[in-house]
């Protein structure tokens, strides 16, 4: 069957127009990312696995009780003695660099979502194609810019994971009850004051509720990263797909599942923790 529009074409245009014309910015941004990757997993496969879990046991019954301290000792311990701790902190590293980037950027888009009605009316439907969008399709534009490696699979991530951040900033800074803004508007306060001052603390919940949403996004979409060599579970989880291999799947698969249960565990409890 014949086109009648070919949007594709387009979009392939501009991609294709931003490759070229751009090449030194996304230069840029690939050596920073990979610095930022490589450098945070210099730190995590170095640091001792005893110590490590150690850290990741006290944060989180710290934050989340002693059934979770347990569950987490017992599964990195468990990712250790099944040989995938290295893998496992390359995604850690991965993940915690694309979460950190998806939140610096969707924060700010949150709270201008909610101060201008134009531009909530723009980011809404934006939020809804990066949402709805085949994962498999943040690929192509990532191995484009910066081929293939570590910060093409941080880029999709951040793409895939931002949409939630943003809402749920959205959502915070609109929940703020009108009276006590106003309350504090009379009292003198400046546009940025009541901003940084009453409507983030206020809605600091909700936003550590989309931060959460935003790291285990991230942690799904590295997983999928892994198909241009991001590295971390998700090669492993590839390469017993290609082999056909159960035992490596099935294991790398765990591995991400107890990295998702700890990190989830850990984000909700400092939700909990604000509540």
């Amino acid at each position: 069957m014949n086109k009648v529009i070919d949007i594709g074409q387009y979009i392939a245009v501009a991609v294709n127009w931003l490759t070229d014309h751009l090449e030194p910015f996304f230069n840029l941004i690939k050596n920073t990312g990979n610095a930022s990757i490589l450098g945070l997993e210099w730190v995590l496969t170095t640091i001792p696995f005893f110590i490590l879990i150690a850290l990741f046991t006290a944060l989180a019954w710290w934050k989340s009780g002693k059934g979770v301290a347990l569950t987490t000792v017992l599964g990195l311990t468990l990712i250790y003695l099944m040989g995938f701790w290295v893998a496992t902190m390359e995604t850690l590293a991965l993940v915690l660099v694309a979460t950190a980037t998806a939140l610096v950027i969707s924060v700010p888009l949150g709270v201008w979502a909610a101060k201008n009605k134009l531009a909530a009316k723009i980011i809404r439907p934006l939020l809804d194609l990066m949402q709805t969008m085949p994962a498999f399709v943040y690929l192509i534009p990532a191995v484009l810019f910066f081929s293939i490696g570590k910060v093409p699979g941080a880029f999709a991530t951040i793409i895939f994971a931002m949409p939630p951040a943003v809402r749920l900033t959205t959502l915070g800074i609109d929940a703020v009850p009108k009276d006590i803004v106003e309350a504090a508007r009379s009292f003198g306060a400046t546009n940025r004051q009541i901003l940084f001052k009453v409507e983030l603390p206020l809605a600091t919940k909700t936003i550590l509720a989309g931060i959460n949403q935003t790291i285990l996004l991230s942690l799904s979409m590295v997983v999928i990263a892994g198909m241009i060599a991001a590295g971390g579970l998700g090669e492993k989880v590839l390469e017993g797909i290609n082999n056909l291999d159960i035992g490596l799947g099935f294991e790398s698969g765990l591995s991400v599942v107890i990295l998702a249960i700890i990190l989830d565990r850990i984000t909700q409890g400092f939700v909990k923790k604000n509540a």
